[in-house]
Order: structure tokens, then C-alpha cells, then sequence
């Protein structure tokens, strides 16, 4: 009888903890699945997304221009081929989470779950310093450095997303995405060592979360954040 409890007991944990990872697989599914499978032809904002990150990581020597043609697809090939994935030049959602932008799998989608929101150093310092050069190009040094902490106060903060893809691709979150701008200007020196010395903790805003340009018509809405500072031509809010 002991037996027989035991193994009952046993049978109900193993049920327990598969409802419990269950619902984390799904949902990570579906994270991956919100991206569109791109092909030969296809144009438009996520295949600027695609060759941005192939670009950073030395797959890709085109220009980041949206169109999906034979620089793009033999890229995606050999990415595809040197991480284990079948080299189709499809991206579809194994390639999304490969890329970064979404996972398959379940053990990553668990380890996400319960970390600490934060931001990993490895391939950001590029996107980091585009935004920077596309929102605060001519701003003072610590105006730019403060540009980049007010993204990584969002990537840190639960009401926005908890990776710097997620930040800084919202939609409408920053018009020099929506317009395209970060793939037009090229970053400067002095971009990069104000998105390192955000990365590396220096933030001159203490804790803003918004900025804006006051002298632009923005939505009156943005004017009820607590203003914490200005710095050259930007204002920054909680």
C-alpha cells in the first residue's frame, strides 16, 4: 500500500509540474510565431530587422534597406547553415528566435520568466549607439548618454518590454525608428562611448523612463510625466 501511495504521489507531481511549464511553452510559441516568415521578395520594416542583426553579427555586407533580395537571402543561408538550422533562406520563427527576436524553446522561456529584467551587453552597444546618433546627434556628450539610460531605464522597468529589441522596436515608442532614420545614420564614435557609458551604469537622468524635445509638437499627454531634468534640447520625465 505504501508502494502503491508513493507512486500516486509521484504521478501527481509529474502532472503538477508539466501544467505548471506548459503554459510557458505556449506562450513563448506564440512570442515567436507574432514575427512574419520573410522570403526572396519581402520588404518592409522586419527585413531591416533581419539585416541589422545578420549585418552586426558579419553574415550580411549590404545595405540595411528593407528589400529582401540575394544579399539578404544567401546571408540568411549562411547564418542558417552555421547554427544548426536547415539553410532555406526562410526566417521564419526558428530563425526569429536564432536571431534573437523570440525563442522556441521552452528551458530559455522559463530561464526568461524568472529572471531579473536586465540587459545583455553582447550585440547591443550597436543598436544602443544608432539610436543615439538618430535621437540625440549634436546633443551635448551627457545628453546623449542620458538618451541612451532612458532606454535602458524601460528595458529595467515592467511596463515596457525586458529586452532592448523589445524598447526600442515598440511600435511608435521612437520616431527615428519609425521613419527609419537608425539605419540611415551611422553611428559616431562619441554614439558608442555614450551607449557604453549607459551600458556601464551612468545615468545622467537618475531614473527617467521618458524624453522628449520640447520645442516639437508631441502628445499633451507626455507633459503629465514628473520632469526630472532637462539636458540640451531633450526633457526628461518619470
Amino acid at each position: 500500500m505504501r508502494r502503491i501511495a508513493l507512486s500516486l504521489v509521484a504521478v501527481m507531481l509529474a502532472l503538477l509540474l508539466w501544467g505548471l511549464a506548459e503554459p510557458v511553452t505556449v506562450l513563448d510559441t506564440a512570442e515567436a510565431q507574432t514575427r512574419p516568415t520573410l522570403h526572396w521578395g519581402s520588404t518592409g520594416y522586419n527585413v531591416r530587422l533581419v539585416q541589422w542583426k545578420l549585418q552586426s553579427w558579419g553574415y550580411y555586407k549590404g545595405r540595411i534597406d528593407g528589400v529582401f533580395g540575394t544579399q539578404t537571402s544567401q546571408a540568411v543561408r549562411r547564418f542558417q547553415a552555421r547554427n544548426g538550422l536547415t539553410p532555406d533562406g526562410l526566417v521564419g520563427p526558428s530563425t526569429w528566435a536564432a536571431l534573437g527576436f523570440g525563442t522556441a524553446a521552452p528551458a530559455t522561456a522559463r530561464t526568461r520568466a524568472v529572471a531579473s529584467r536586465g540587459v545583455s551587453r553582447n550585440d547591443n552597444v550597436d543598436l544602443l549607439a544608432r539610436v543615439v546618433a538618430a535621437e540625440a546627434e549634436g546633443e551635448p556628450y551627457s545628453g546623449q548618454v542620458a538618451v541612451a539610460a532612458t532606454i535602458l531605464n524601460r528595458v529595467r522597468n515592467p511596463r515596457f518590454p525586458n529586452t532592448l529589441n523589445g524598447v526600442i522596436f515598440q511600435p511608435h515608442a521612437f520616431e527615428s525608428v519609425t521613419n527609419g532614420l537608425i539605419w540611415r545614420r551611422t553611428p559616431s564614435a562619441t554614439s558608442y562611448r555614450a551607449a557604453r557609458d549607459a551600458l556601464n551604469g551612468y545615468d545622467p537622468t537618475y531614473g527617467a523612463i521618458f524624453f522628449w524635445n520640447p520645442y516639437k509638437p508631441v502628445n499633451p499627454w507626455i507633459w503629465s510625466r514628473r520632469i526630472i531634468t532637462q539636458i540640451g534640447s531633450h526633457v526628461f520625465a518619470r
